[in-house]
Parts: structure tokens; sequence; C-alpha cells
């Protein structure tokens, strides 16, 4: 029974480490996004709740565009890459948006901050770390209960046979 004890910390070790890196992948995408929302949001005057739901949009198109990308290249319809990324993108993706859209939200005058205000931007940086932090253990528990991006890898080595 005991002999297991090391493998099992082995395996614990790379699920984390495969959590951190499916997070910032997501989070990758879902920070263009969110840049993008807020910077249109910004430029154009938009109301918060609107330029919320722009950046929210945006966070998930980016995301899942970045997360199925890979398995597009790896020779995957697209929608059928889409669904596969969606099932296990949108719990990560929308802990993200709540997060750092909530944090935005909390720091005083982040939303009307405008784009050359430092203060935007040190709120962004806030609130994607705070996102990051939080989808973490989201992911680990989308991978220790198999689902998630451990389908992505098991189907891309699965067309990797040229």
């Amino acid at each position: 029974m005991h002999d297991h004890h090391g493998h099992n910390h082995e395996a614990k070790a790379s699920t984390n480490r495969m959590a951190v890196s499916a997070t910032l992948h997501c989070l990758t995408g879902c920070a263009i996004g969110e840049i993008a929302g807020l910077a249109l949001g910004t430029l154009f005057g938009l109301s918060t709740g609107v330029t919320i739901l722009l950046a929210i949009t945006l966070a998930f198109l980016f995301g899942f565009g970045l997360s199925a990308r890979p398995l597009v290249r790896a020779g995957m319809r697209f929608m059928a890459a889409l669904s596969i990324v969606a099932a296990a993108d949108t719990l990560s993706i929308a802990t993200m948006e709540i997060v750092d859209n909530g944090v935005m939200l909390l720091i005083p005058g982040a939303m009307h901050a405008g784009l050359s205000d430092p203060l935007f931007w040190v709120s962004l940086l806030v609130a994607l770390a705070a996102a990051f932090v939080a989808a973490v253990p989201v992911n680990k528990y989308l991978l220790s209960r198999g689902k998630g991006h451990e389908l992505l890898m098991r189907h891309r080595n699965h067309h990797h046979h040229h």
C-alpha cells in the first residue's frame, strides 16, 4: 500500500502543472478579450454594464479560439474542436470573468478610468491576477475529474500519427 504514495504525489504535481498551463492558456484568451472589451467600452463611452458584457463575450470568443486552435491545426473540424473546448473551458472562463469583472467593479473608478489612465491598467492587472488565482483550482478540479483539458490532450495525441 505504501509504495503507491510517491507515484500519487507525482501525478498531483503534473495535474498542478497542467492546471496552471491550461489556466494560463485560457487566461491569455480571456485577457485579450477582456482588455479588448473594456478598451472598446471605454473608447466608445459605453455604460459599465454594456462594457462588461462586451468584455465577457470577447473573453469567451478569444478563450475558446485560443484553446481550439491547436485542435483545428491537428485536423479537427472547427465546430468539433469548439464543442470540446467549450465543455472544457466554460467553467474556468466563467470563473475568470466573474472574478476579473468583479475586481474591476470593486476598485473605485476602475471602470471609468480612461485607457490613458494608469488606474485602468493597474486595475486590470490586479483583476486578471485575481482571476488566474481563482481559475487554477477550478481547472484542477476539472482535471481531477478527468474532464477539461485532459480531453484535449488525449484528443491531440490521437491525431499525431502522420
